[in-house]
């Protein structure tokens, strides 16, 4: 082999997708795995890409829901991950899950029998070798304290994320506006000019001091013992405001001061839940300040008793835990390279996406890029119409306030693509369409969408064939 190999730190999830996709592009790869040299807290086995959580990849419809539109375009792009997920499922109904021994055996012995790849059992210490001119880094929310001192050198940054201080964001579709209503506090104008750049939702007091007393009562996740990450006044949980008295919430992200109902002017709100875009398309929004430890379904059900949320679809739920990962809006380019140090392609979780296909997807396309580079292509990145697009739009800048510390892990969801503007009336047979055949095919317009989207990009794309 004269080509020079492009280095892959982690085997989990990402790593190994982005080692499969450079092998079959024709490069040679070295995938680094520490383990069993250094095991980590959270893995059981030496397998390449080992499920540490659930065995479950999520829904697998691609018509009706946006991670099995991910799965579709992931095969369609000869995922590893996604073909022994196939080949090892088990029964879930409509979601894909697998035997996870049977996965990972599956994805460790593809890799280990591919004639470009190399595995290489060892810890890789702080920043790779010079040497090494193409390395992507897939280490997880688990990466090394010398690895991530290493970064944060390089990047100038004060920290790597070492909370997920995330609130509950919210399709806007599904907020009732006969209730809520949107205006910036005082009506104070924003940097674009918008003085209207929330949705709130007024409580009484009634329905203020139902909410604390759920809010006190419902069942929250606790760290597990290896996590040991204290809270800090920045990011408080809602529910730990509350345990501080009963009016704390009432003087902190709900206080009602400066805000007009315009359905009801005369009376004014006990408290009030702000809503603020979260990103470019205005599809989605987050609860302001509503990070917290609630258990998902209690999450769900409490935070449905709030006054314009009756019938909030969630496109994600609120949590609070260790995790590392970079503020890629500002530290990556579109190519997942550092900026800081262009050698360094990012993968995974540590990029700022939630889950294992999404973490794979981001592998997927770190690989592709890394390996068309080596080749001497050019590779541009998938359409904002697809799955994949913008979830990699999300991590490179596609955020609404991008490069900002608000960036925040996310799963992949409708919300980060463009809607469709011309949804039609009504159906074959002429019968107007109910809002629940709307919203079926709304999905299945946005999956056709992006489906007939990457395969021309696709076609388009010679990076993405093998070399010669």
């Amino acid at each position: 082999m004269t080509t020079k190999p492009i280095h892959v730190i982690g085997g989990g999830l990402a790593g190994s997708e982005a080692a499969w996709q450079i092998a079959q592009a024709g490069v040679p790869v070295v995938l680094h795995e520490m383990r069993p040299v250094r095991g980590t807290e959270a893995h059981q086995t030496d397998s390449l890409a080992e499920l540490v959580c659930s065995n479950s990849f999520r829904a697998d419809d691609w018509s009706g829901n946006a991670v099995g539109l991910l799965h579709a375009e992931m095969r369609r792009l000869d995922s590893v991950i996604l073909a022994c997920a196939d080949a090892h499922q088990v029964p879930a109904g409509g979601a894909l899950a697998v035997d996870r021994e049977g996965f990972a055996e599956a994805v460790t012995a593809k890799l280990e029998a591919h004639p470009l790849v190399t595995i290489a059992r060892e810890e890789v210490a702080g920043l790779p070798p010079a040497d090494w001119d193409s390395v992507v880094v897939a280490t997880g929310p688990l990466t090394s304290p010398a690895l991530a001192e290493a970064i944060l050198a390089l990047t100038g940054e004060d920290q790597l994320s070492f909370f997920d201080a995330i609130a509950p964001i919210v399709h806007l579709d599904s907020i009732d506006m006969d209730v809520a209503w949107r205006q910036s506090r005082y009506d104070k104008e924003g940097p674009g000019g918008e003085a209207a750049a929330y949705i709130n939702c007024p409580m009484d007091k009634a329905q203020y001091d139902a909410f604390i007393d759920a809010l006190l009562a419902g069942p929250k996740s606790e760290f597990k013992e290896w996590e040991n990450v204290p809270y800090f006044d920045g990011c408080l949980p809602i529910e730990v405001m509350a345990e501080r008295g009963r009016e704390t919430l009432r003087h902190g992200p709900m206080k009602p001061v400066g805000l007009t109902n315009a359905h009801n002017p005369t009376v004014k709100a006990h408290a009030i839940v702000q809503l603020r875009q979260d990103n470019a398309l205005g599809t989605l929004w987050n609860m302001v300040g509503f990070q917290t430890k609630l258990r998902h379904g209690a999450q769900a059900e409490i935070f449905r008793t709030i006054p314009g949320l009756e019938k909030a679809v969630f496109a994600r739920l609120g949590g609070l835990h260790r995790n590392t990962f970079l503020n890629s809006p500002r530290l990556l380019d579109a190519q997942l390279r550092l900026k800081a140090d262009g050698r360094l392609r990012f993968a995974g979780q540590v990029t700022g996406v939630e889950g294992y296909v999404e973490s794979a997807a981001v592998g997927l396309l770190a690989g592709c890029y890394a390996a068309a580079e080596r080749l001497g292509r050019t590779l541009p990145p998938p359409p904002p119409t697809t799955a994949l697009g913008a979830l990699v739009g999300h991590i490179t800048g596609g955020h609404l306030d991008a490069g900002a510390r608000s960036f925040q892990p996310m799963n992949i969801n409708y919300g980060l693509m463009p809607p469709i503007d011309d949804l039609p009336k009504r159906a074959d047979d002429g019968r107007r369409l109910g809002s629940k055949e709307k919203g079926r095919t709304k999905k299945r317009l946005v999956g056709e969408r992006a489906l007939a989207d990457l395969d021309a990009w696709r076609a388009g794309a010679p990076a993405l064939e093998p070399a010669e």
